[in-house]
């Protein structure tokens, strides 16, 4: 404990020294920052997607340096520091763990988290809705994701999840419909609502859609990158390629990733 709280004061220290005499440093703003802040936190997420610890613990400290880079700023104002910082973040989660820190019962994960959204309303006064808390810039699919979660903290949720399909299977056909008329934007309404219904899914069987989908990306990139390769080893490029011909390197690719 003594030398992680020594390491985070030594942090301390080099931000103070930095925004005294670096020039960038002493340049930058709240707003400046935010830009990397988010490019920090994707390269995190690519760690954890990658399993790599390695990686981690580097983007880790990338990110613990902006959270102590925005206090920073913020004490020059005068508005808070970081020891307001970790104050309110102890105090928070002291209070949202009336199981751990009081008297409160509760039987498992399920039922922890069926009190957090009520706990939180307290928190935050009646006058608050439980929407409230989305930010507007979060990506579209992780937006969903969170919206489905909060409202089903104050019970709107299926009784059963498989009837989740059901609804899956009706946007699906609502979609078609729109298909077939061949109305753009309401090919694109229907298409969002069936978007939405899959995200519910992914929620109900405790899917990460978006790590779920960068997964995806990721096996797919590899596979491409497969038949590009073999491509231009074969001395010929992909647009002399046909797709009968692209699909025969395509399912080499497959077994390769596979192993």
């Amino acid at each position: 404990m003594e030398k992680k709280i020594e390491q985070f004061e030594r942090l301390l220290n080099i931000m103070d020294a930095l925004r005294e005499k670096c020039p960038w440093d002493r340049e930058q703003t709240l707003e400046s920052l935010r830009h990397l802040t988010i490019e920090e936190t994707y390269e995190l997420g690519d760690a954890i997607l990658r399993n790599d610890l390695t990686d981690l613990k580097k983007e880790l400290g990338d990110l613990m340096l902006h959270i102590v880079f925005y206090a920073k700023i913020a004490d020059e104002k005068g508005a808070f520091n970081m020891a307001d910082v970790l104050e309110s973040i102890c105090d928070k989660l002291i209070f949202r763990h009336p199981h751990v820190f009081g008297d409160t019962k509760v039987k498992d994960a399920q039922n922890v988290a069926e009190n957090w959204e009520a706990i939180k309303l307290k928190e935050k006064g009646r006058n608050k809705r439980v929407l409230e808390g989305v930010p507007s810039s979060l990506p579209a699919m992780v937006k969903a994701n969170r919206v489905q979660d909060k409202v089903r903290g104050v019970g709107f949720d299926w009784e059963i999840r498989e009837q989740v399909w059901d609804k899956v299977k009706e946007e699906f056909a609502e979609f078609e419909d729109e298909m077939k008329a061949g109305n753009k934007n309401d090919m694109e309404k229907e298409f969002g609502d069936l978007l939405f219904s899959l995200v519910n899914a992914a929620r109900l069987y405790k899917i990460d859609p978006e790590a779920a989908l960068e997964r995806t990306n990721m096996k797919f990139i590899r596979r491409f990158n497969y038949l590009e390769e073999k491509t231009l080893l074969k001395g010929k490029s992909l647009f002399d390629m046909s797709l009968a011909e692209m699909d025969e390197i395509w399912e080499e690719a497959k077994k390769y990733d596979k192993k």
